[in-house]
Parts: structure tokens; C-alpha cells; sequence
């Protein structure tokens, strides 16, 4: 099966070992992957910010980068979302692009949804110990209506004790540009969902949006709260890893 990992803007810049444990994720369950360098942003921030015809250039630009990929995976339910259920709607009077539009979004899968739905990978070879709780991203679990699919995963990690967090379903307050022209309401809501985790008590939290998980980590490390921050692909990873150290040195 072949792969073509869609980075994102965010786990490119700042978060490259996201994608290093998605590739060597996909890899280990049987997947070729490969990397198309013309790739750009979704486009999703001129989207959301009433720019459409830029976001539509730059929709045009990865819709060619991804052209001849057979699927497309990203470490970003919100840019996945973005793709499948915005693309079709910036060229839906586009003659000549709306039908690419929607091929391309068909293909777009975020990174536990393919690794479930796909792959069929219901559990890993991994090992962490910790309590670690969830953050469901908002564009993931209403956008792409995936919810289930990385906490199956998680569960999986031997070791690892999944909490629920409290009123999972509210926005962490990033929201891309919301969080700069609405800061003020960003930081409160922000604040709420850190009392949220630290009721868990949990040691570890965990997401699959690192727009999220980095306002998130941001304002827990602001405030002074030791709780480690980890995208999921990150935390599987690091379990796999641990996993077959321990039966290396047991042989």
C-alpha cells in the first residue's frame, strides 16, 4: 500500500518528530511512504479567515503535489478535515478543478483513522507507563467525526492507563487565528481546559492536533504544571520502541 505523508505547516516547522513516528508507524504496519517536497499549507488559515481565492491557490498547489498519491495521510485532523469537507466546496463552481478537489479530499485520511479504518490495526506492540487522558480537537471529532479511533489505539500501549477527560468535547481555544484576534477569550478557554486535565490527575496528555497540543503545552508549562504533551503517533512510537528494547534485552 502506498503512502504519501501530508505534514502540515505546524509539524513541520516546530514538530518534525511527529512525523518521523508517523512514517515509522506506517512503515512497520506494511505501508511504502513517500514524501512529496511540492506540498504547501492547506490553506485552511486563509480559509477560516474569509480569504478564499488564496486558500483556493494553495488548495490548487497541494492538490498537484499529491496528485499521483494513492492515499494521503497527515498527523492533523484539523488540516485533514479541512481538505475533505472544505476543498469540494471552495471549487464547487470550478469547472476544471472540482472534480480534482474531490478525488484529492477522497484520499485524505487522518493518521489513527488510517491506521483503524484502513489498516485495521486494532492494537501495537508498545509498552509506557503512565495515566494518560485525550484531547479530542475540534475540527477531528466534528469535522472528521473520529473520535474512537485513537483512543483504541492508546488503549492498546501496555502500561498505559487512558482517563477520560472532563468535558471533552470543548475547544481548547487555539482555533488558528481565533486565538490571536480573540486572545483574551483564548486564554480563558485555554485555562478551563487545563483545570479539565489536571482533574484526570493524568501524567501524560495526549492529542492528534498539534495546533492544540501546543497552546495546550504552552499555557501548562506558563503555569507551571509538569504534565508531558505527546501527538498520539508520538506516544505510540516511543511505546514501540520501549516494547522492543525490553525484548531485545530479555533474549
Amino acid at each position: 500500500m502506498r503512502v504519501s505523508l501530508f505534514i502540515t505547516c505546524l509539524s513541520d516547522c516546530f514538530f518534525p518528530r511527529v512525523g518521523q513516528a508517523v512514517v515509522h508507524l506506517l512503515r512497520r504496519h506494511g505501508c511504502e511512504v513517500d514524501f512529496p517536497l511540492e506540498q504547501v499549507c492547506c490553506g485552511q488559515p486563509a480559509y477560516n479567515s474569509g480569504y478564499h481565492e488564496e486558500a483556493r491557490t494553495a488548495a490548487k498547489q497541494l492538490i498537484r503535489a499529491f496528485k499521483n498519491a494513492q492515499y494521503v495521510v497527515s498527523p492533523s485532523g484539523s488540516c485533514a478535515a479541512m481538505i475533505r469537507h472544505y476543498y469540494p466546496t471552495l471549487f464547487a463552481a470550478d469547472d476544471e478543478w472540482r472534480d480534482k478537489a474531490q478525488q484529492f479530499a477522497d484520499k485524505v485520511y487522518e493518521f489513527s483513522q488510517f491506521m483503524v479504518n484502513i489498516l485495521k490495526v486494532s492494537s501495537v506492540d508498545a509498552c509506557y507507563e503512565g495515566r494518560a487522558t485525550y484531547h479530542h480537537s475540534c475540527h477531528m471529532m466534528r469535522g472528521l467525526g473520529v473520535s474512537g479511533e485513537p483512543l483504541r489505539l492508546l488503549q492498546s500501549i501496555k502500561g498505559l492507563e487512558v482517563v477520560d477527560l472532563p468535558y471533552h468535547q470543548d475547544c481548547c481555544g487555539f482555533g488558528g487565528t481565533f486565538a490571536v484576534k480573540m486572545k483574551e477569550i483564548s486564554e480563558q478557554m485555554v485555562d478551563e481546559k487545563v483545570e479539565h486535565i489536571l482533574a484526570t490527575q493524568a501524567n501524560i496528555l495526549v492529542g492528534s492536533d498539534m495546533a492544540c497540543l501546543m497552546n495546550i503545552q504552552g499555557r501548562l508549562r506558563r503555569l507551571g504544571y509538569p504534565v508531558q504533551v505527546f501527538h498520539v503517533a508520538e506516544l505510540l512510537y516511543e511505546g514501540v520502541q520501549r516494547y522492543e528494547s525490553l525484548q531485545s534485552s530479555a533474549i
